[in-house]
């Protein structure tokens, strides 16, 4: 396979099954990869059931919840030593549409060597989301870009293909952030190392299944972390 699209997951039972289908139904060349946190609703045990009727289903489980971060940096690490060209990250929760998988592998294939799917690149793109939680991700969107000066108007945005060549240059062992704060550091690295970044404009829905894995500490992560961001460049230590 070209391609390999990692999902990470907790408690996700109610969705998992569906975005496996729905992937399945795409006719793509496309291995998925579950990093799966020990969840306790039983989600491991739904992969692994799926495994023995679709071959190109992967799973990782690991002890506990030990954050997003970590669990793209492992899936990261086991897409690059597979081969893989292109290295996609996809919510479990069906807020980002298996459809819009095709678009993003073409945009890489078109000469992106990040294609990052946009809730803001024409508009607001935003389904079933009250108006405080979309005012959050809008302004932390809005200070980023201030403070980075990067031209990204979702850099929140978690739902994204890589070009390998990416990864590769990219010193895996120092990101450290999760959530939010994971995305912005990993888009800016790859900016300042000047690979070309473009946006795809989807349309998020808000999960129907499950709850939120947004938290207050999150958040705050990411305020601080763009300024880490900015302060490891000026010193010149972002590798």
């Amino acid at each position: 396979m070209e391609s390999v699209i990692i999902i990470p997951t907790y408690n996700e039972k109610e969705n998992i099954k569906t975005v496996i289908e729905k992937l399945d139904n795409l006719n793509l060349d496309l291995d998925v990869l579950i990093i799966d946190d020990n969840s306790p609703d039983g989600t491991g045990a739904i992969i692994r059931e799926l495994q023995k009727t679709h071959k190109n289903i992967f799973l990782i489980e690991r002890p506990g919840k030990m954050g997003l971060g970590t669990a793209y940096v492992k899936g990261f690490r086991w897409a690059l030593e597979k081969g893989y060209r292109y290295i996609l990250e996809m919510d479990a929760d069906l807020s980002h549409s298996p459809e819009d998988v095709p678009r993003l592998i073409e945009t890489c294939k078109k000469g992106a060597d990040l294609a990052i799917g946009s809730r803001y690149y024409n508009g607001v793109n935003v389904v079933n989301w009250p108006i405080k939680r979309l005012l959050l991700s809008y302004g932390a969107n809005l200070y980023t870009r201030i403070i980075t000066r990067m031209p990204v108007k979702d850099a929140t945005a978690g739902f994204k293909c890589f070009d390998r060549k990416v990864l590769e240059s990219i010193d895996l062992d120092r990101i450290k952030s999760s959530g939010y704060s994971f995305q912005i550091e990993m888009n800016f690295r790859a900016w300042k190392k000047g690979y070309n970044l473009s946006e795809v404009s989807i349309v998020f829905i808000e999960r129907s299944e499950g709850h939120s894995k947004m938290s207050r500490g999150i958040v705050w992560e990411a305020v601080f972390m763009v300024w880490k961001l900015n302060f490891l460049s000026w010193l010149g230590k972002l590798n």
